[in-house]
Order: C-alpha cells, then sequence, then structure tokens
C-alpha cells in the first residue's frame, strides 16, 4: 500500500475500506466479462453437486459442509449458486447464466485470463461472485489472534443500488477497486434486478505468526499452496 496517498490511508484507516477509480482498464474487465461468459456456457455441474453459496455457518453446515465439491474447490474452478434457482430435484428454474452466484476458487491458477489479470502468484483463493451475507474476513479466515487481511474487490460492471452493489457499515457502492480492511463489516445483496453485476475478488493474508483456521471451507492443497506475496 506504498502507493497510497497519506489521505487515502487515513481514509482506509478510518473507514475500513478504499475505492480506487480506474484500477483496471475498460479492456480488462471487458475480457473477463467475455471469459466468464464463456466459462459459464461450458459450466456442467452434477445435481447432487448444485449448492448455493452462504457466508452464514449454519447454511454453511447445511448446504456446503458435507459436500466434498465445495470443501474441495481451492484448487478448482467450481461454480455454486444464489437460492432459489433450483426446484426439489436440482434443476435450475432460471437460465444457467443467471443462477450463479460465485465461481471459485482458483480462477486465478487454471484460467489464462485471469491469471494475466491477477498475476498470479501474488493473490490467493480469488473468486468471481454474487450475494454475500454480512461478514468480516479476518473472522473466518483465521484462529485467534487474527491475522492481517486485505479484501480486493473489482468491479467488473458498475455496481449499483439496484443490482446488490457492496455494502459497508458505514457502506459503499461503485464502479472501481474497493481496498477491504479484514475486520470491517460488509455484505452484497441479492440481485434481483435485470442487470448482472459481475465482481472479481480475492484476499491478501498475513502468514508469520498466525494459524489459519482448521474450519475455514478453503484449505490449501499440496497441488495448489497459498502462493507468497514475498518470497
Amino acid at each position: 500500500m506504498a502507493c497510497l496517498s497519506p489521505s487515502q490511508l487515513q481514509k482506509f484507516q478510518q473507514d475500513g475500506f478504499l475505492v480506487l477509480e480506474g484500477f483496471l482498464s475498460a479492456e480488462e474487465c471487458a475480457a473477463m466479462q467475455q471469459r466468464i461468459g464463456e466459462i459459464v456456457a461450458e459450466m456442467d455441474v452434477p445435481l447432487h453437486c448444485r449448492t448455493e453459496f452462504s457466508t452464514q455457518e449454519e447454511e454453511q453446515l447445511r448446504a456446503q459442509g458435507s459436500t466434498d465439491y465445495f470443501l474441495s474447490s481451492g484448487d478448482k474452478i467450481r461454480f455454486f449458486f444464489e437460492k432459489g434457482v433450483f426446484d426439489e430435484k436440482g434443476n435450475f428454474l432460471v437460465p444457467p447464466e443467471k443462477s450463479v452466484n460465485k465461481i471459485g476458487h482458483a480462477l486465478h491458477a487454471h484460467d489464462p485470463v485471469f491469471k494475466s489479470i491477477t498475476h498470479s502468484p501474488k493473490v490467493q483463493q480469488p473468486h468471481f461472485g454474487g450475494e454475500v451475507s454480512p461478514h468480516q474476513d479476518a473472522s473466518f479466515l483465521y484462529t485467534e489472534p487474527l491475522g492481517r487481511v486485505l479484501g480486493v474487490w473489482i468491479a467488473v460492471e458498475d455496481a449499483t443500488l439496484e443490482n446488490g452493489c457492496l455494502w459497508f457499515i458505514p457502506g459503499s457502492h461503485t464502479r472501481a477497486l474497493v481496498l477491504i480492511h479484514g475486520e470491517v463489516v460488509h455484505k452484497s445483496k441479492q440481485n434481483l434486478s435485470d442487470h448482472s453485476r459481475q465482481a472479481y475478488t480475492f484476499h491478501l493474508m498475513e502468514a508469520s505468526g498466525t494459524t489459519w483456521s482448521p474450519e475455514n471451507w478453503l484449505q490449501p492443497t499440496a497441488e495448489l499452496p497459498f502462493p507468497p506475496l514475498y518470497t
């Protein structure tokens, strides 16, 4: 964060988030949108793996905690869905391209478009996603003591009140890169509009002197360990 001005650093420390306009070019955003469209068009998720994404602990245990499809997604590209998009048999009630909440968690490792944009291995466990309930990134990434976490949220499309945007305490929504303090409470609402709201997010986590939570659904693997930002 050395490139930030003193006033930007002060605002980040005070509010817990910081908006950086124009972080990616229009061409880079268009490339991500096009690639996601291709990935979703090729999506093939078995019926028993069609789970709704949630950051609420009880819903995680019910919808995600018992499925290997979610728990082993840390080094793979997999799909997680909005609430209410399936019937009782797991069939789509809406067009598949409107059903996806989140695509994760290894776009940066396996897809050339996202790998080039995020300059892997400088980021860890990014995903492309939608609605997320209120949460603090640091509290579910670590056991005590909490390590420092920096969330990076890139608005690939305009994020507005109509299509779910991004909310904080106190609150924020815009088209830009948003830096998120690991202990600030934030959420995204479900997008019930006709306009998509694509965003690309990842976390930078402190490793020294910290313990990664064994209860976190994302765990590093031998095939794809968390890459270090500093070597």
